[in-house]
């Protein structure tokens, strides 16, 4: 019986594991290994945020975001022009389409594709402005979560986190 209860003392008594440490040379803790996972996830998180929390941005770079503002009032207005002088003056305006009435095809096509590209990456790049912002919002969330105090109201339960705090 001695020779028994002193193998199981030395193996799991004392306060350690002989077995569980010994495992751990050949085999990944799962449990620590997903702590280390999570707040490798957490620290990439962070540090993201922590670069795009204050774009800096220069002189020219607002210059150029307020002229990438200008077309699309500019073509609302000027369409609302079109039918302001087509009842002002309507000879002018018969004119003015006489002359866009010769204008060949190829260079229709050429101004659509323009257009329709210029609008397709101001959409996109609005669009991965957005999702960034999604994305530091929600890494803001997740770098300090909130505490539950019943966590902290518990001294058996912070008894047990010091002493199994690795």
């Amino acid at each position: 019986m001695g020779l028994i209860s002193g193998l199981m003392t030395f193996l799991f008594g004392d306060g350690r594991n002989v077995v569980a440490e010994t495992a751990q040379v050949f085999r990944e803790n799962a449990e620590n290994g997903a702590v280390r996972a999570a707040s490798a996830r957490s620290d990439s998180l962070a540090q993201f945020a922590a670069e795009f929390v204050h774009p800096r941005r220069g002189l020219f770079d607002r210059i150029v975001d307020g002229l990438n503002r200008l077309p699309r009032p500019a073509l609302a207005l000027g369409t609302i022009w079109l039918f302001v002088l087509a009842m002002q003056q309507p000879e002018q305006f018969m004119k003015g389409m006489e002359g866009l009435a010769i204008v060949p095809e190829p260079l229709w096509w050429l101004m659509g594709a323009i257009v329709s590209f210029y609008f397709g990456a101001r959409h996109q790049v609005k669009s991965q402005e957005f999702q960034r912002s999604i994305a530091m919002s929600l890494a803001a969330g997740q770098v300090s979560p909130a505490k539950p105090e019943a966590a902290s109201s518990n001294p058996a339960l912070q008894d047990w986190q010091v002493d199994n705090a690795d």
